[in-house]
């Protein structure tokens, strides 16, 4: 796929950073196991909270009965374009930690945060790899942890699809229209130096 990528940062980021966008477009071709356990890798060295690594990951690769049951847990929207997909991932994350020291764990306040830093990694992963990335949250949580055999202790935080960028033209006329890298608001918007300015 070629277009242009109209997104522009204020400072000088790497361009990984406006490269990597969420589409919704996918070519349908299996992604090989060895580059989404690579993407995978990259997201366990993501930062977390006493070192807690609370993130885990259930996935299946196209063509696979594991891909078809993950398919299963996304809402029928999501299940509409995300079955072109060559991957999907589910991400979970453990709700307590054991701190250096601890006897016992308690609750983890960043266990979701800590799984969304994996999430971020994994996706600027796969864009170098020459993969795209699609988070979602429309998943089925109250089926999650029995399909998945999920002990207690753990949230289900989204699913994210893995494959290669499709055309446009494959997808609904609405979604068609949306399937350019978005924009972001100015960085005066969401920064502020010594008090909240929102």
């Amino acid at each position: 796929m070629t277009d242009t990528n109209p997104r522009q940062a204020e400072y000088p980021v790497d361009p990984l950073f406006l490269n990597r966008w969420s589409p919704r477009a996918f070519t349908g071709e299996s992604v090989p196991e060895k580059d989404l356990l690579t993407i995978l890798d990259a997201a366990r060295w993501a930062p977390s909270a006493f070192n807690s690594q609370p993130w885990r990951f259930v996935y299946g690769v196209k063509g696979t009965p594991a891909f078809d049951k993950l398919l299963g847990l996304l809402n029928d929207f999501n299940q509409s374009w995300a079955k072109n997909a060559g991957a999907i991932v589910i991400v979970l994350s453990k709700t307590h930690l054991l701190p250096p020291g601890a006897a016992e764990e308690v609750p983890s306040y960043s266990h979701t945060l800590d799984a969304g830093a994996a999430w971020g990694s994994a996706a600027l992963q796969a864009t170098l790899l020459g993969y795209s990335a699609h988070g979602a949250t429309g998943i089925h949580l109250d089926k999650v942890h029995e399909t998945l055999d999920v002990p207690e202790g753990y949230r289900a935080e989204l699913a994210f699809v893995v494959g290669k960028r499709g055309d446009k033209s494959i997808l609904p006329e609405g979604l068609a229209a949306r399937e350019v890298p978005s924009p972001r608001k100015p960085l005066a918007e969401i920064a502020f130096e010594g008090s909240f300015k929102g």
